[in-house]
């Protein structure tokens, strides 16, 4: 039987779905050379158009900790993000991003006292072994710069989901998202303009490409990202994440004519079971022995089940 767990991990899992698509769209349907641009189109009026549906602003402290949390997981990370899209490959930028959930792991048992398992450290072990294989055996030029921008936007998201869980949620994950979105735009925005200058004139095609990273990539996505950090343990959510780059390879594969070796398949498959082993446990520990005593409600807000 399917834990109660279950249909949250997999809405929580389309968010990364999702986000494996950032890299084709960055490169076909976006200006070039325009990541901060980007950056803050995806952001800011996602947060704008959620925070107009949900009619409600921070207090007290959230005011800056919602800055804080914008910061780390939308405005640094979303930068990195667009710089890597911009000069590596979609599956080796994507990919790269597969060592956030050791970090995460690691992080989380510091600050959240989640217990750091064989489990997690041998699946986080294999997620990078996976982002190896891809990298390695692709045919593609590696960029020094996209690959330290890859690693960095990594690190800093790992770091704000951490602190999602560690600081809660004071109102609905539509209200935070929205929040996080505004804060993490606002800080993009000058950057954006003083490294890069005036907007350029879109394109049809340009518009298209921002308007699904807007509604589709970040409103809906965010959302659903944030909903499952606050209802599960972050530790073995975020290596839902490794979704994303099987997308992204998949993606390039089919629609750039970019190289699908064997060792990457392999690397995919690595990946994977990385994320099926860790998430596996958790439904399991969490099942339906449990679930007789415990309302869904009550599962979703308890966030410190143990998965081995």
């Amino acid at each position: 039987m399917l834990s109660n767990r279950t249909p949250l991990i997999l809405m929580t899992a389309l968010a990364p779905v999702v986000w494996g698509s950032t890299y084709l769209v960055t490169t076909e349907f976006l200006p070039p050379e325009r990541p901060l641009l980007a950056a803050v189109l995806r952001a800011l009026p996602a947060g704008l158009l959620l925070l107009v549906m949900v009619r409600q602003l921070p207090r007290g402290a959230w005011w800056w900790k919602a800055a804080v949390l914008g910061t780390l997981n939308i405005g640094i990370f979303f930068a990195l993000l667009f710089v890597a899209a911009y000069r590596l490959p979609g599956g080796i930028a994507a990919t790269i991003g597969a060592i956030q959930p050791l970090l995460v792991a690691v992080l989380a048992s510091r600050v959240l006292t989640e217990r750091l398992t064989v489990r997690k450290v041998l699946a986080g072990t294999a997620g990078i072994a996976g982002v190896a294989l891809l990298v390695l055996h692709g045919q593609s030029r590696l960029d020094l710069l996209g690959v330290l921008a890859a690693l960095g936007g990594a690190g800093s998201m790992a770091a704000g989901v951490v602190l999602v869980k560690k600081w809660g949620q004071p109102a609905s994950p539509l209200t935070v998202t929205s929040w996080q979105l505004i804060a993490g735009g606002m800080f993009l925005a000058p950057f954006a303009l003083i490294i890069e200058g005036a907007p350029p004139a879109l394109s049809l095609t340009n518009g298209f490409g921002y308007l699904y990273l807007t509604l589709v990539g970040t409103a809906v996505a965010y959302v659903l990202w944030f909903r499952g950090l606050s209802a599960l343990p972050v530790s073995s959510t975020v290596f839902l994440g490794l979704l994303s780059p099987v997308v992204a390879t998949l993606l390039g594969y089919l629609f750039l004519s970019e190289s699908l070796s064997t060792g990457q398949l392999v690397g995919a498959v690595i990946v994977l079971a990385s994320l099926v082993s860790v998430n596996l446990a958790c439904t399991k520990r969490a099942g339906p022995a449990r679930s007789t005593e415990l309302s869904t409600a009550a599962l979703e807000s308890s966030g410190t089940v143990a998965c081995k």
